[in-house]
């Protein structure tokens, strides 16, 4: 076995990724303080070619070098917005027909494992702020709730892990078997 060398990725160019075909889900960042966290989902968001993700509240916003640091130029390729009201995002994006989930710990949640796609479905997925998580008049106005099982002693996942891992999770869900 060889590593490969970047050259050999066959990565997009930014123009390339502009142009592709999206993956229909939309990351909701709400009131996120880590600048650190905010890039590592753009990161992420490119990795899976995320239609766009929407910034909210406090949550800043490229261009931002602390956020560039992990993001190294996701921001660039990336479709984004900023909005200052969260349950004004959740509101047009319901009118739209795009199915709104909270990544949450809620009564009735449904396990990530258990969540099933509705492959001719749009999914705008919302992330909370690292103390208090997505607020309760988020949580309400949304169609479900998606929560990641954990088995430990720890009660939650750093918020660019859990986007992380839901993305790779409904990724898969939507785009295999082909």
């Amino acid at each position: 076995m060889r590593k490969l060398e970047n050259s050999e990725l066959d990565r997009k160019s930014i123009e390339d990724f502009k142009q592709s075909k999206k993956t229909p889900i939309i990351l909701v960042l709400d009131d996120i303080r880590s600048l650190h966290n905010i890039g590592s989902v753009f990161r992420t968001a490119d990795a899976f070619l995320i239609e766009k993700m929407v910034l909210c509240g406090i949550t800043a916003t490229p261009p931002n070098k602390e956020i560039h640091k992990t993001a190294l130029g996701a921001t660039e390729t990336v479709t984004w917005e900023h909005s200052k009201d969260i349950l004004e995002v959740i509101g047009n994006f319901k009118k739209e027909g795009v199915i709104v989930i909270a990544i949450e710990q809620v009564e009735n949640a449904v396990f990530l494992q258990n969540f099933e796609v509705d492959k001719d479905k749009k999914y705008a997925l919302v992330f909370g702020n690292e103390v208090y998580g997505v607020s309760q008049e988020a949580v309400a106005l949304c169609d479900g709730c998606i929560e990641i099982p954990q088995l430990g002693t720890k009660h939650s996942l750093n918020i660019s892990v859990s986007a992380g891992i839901v993305v790779w999770n409904l990724f898969q869900k939507l785009n295999w078997p082909k």
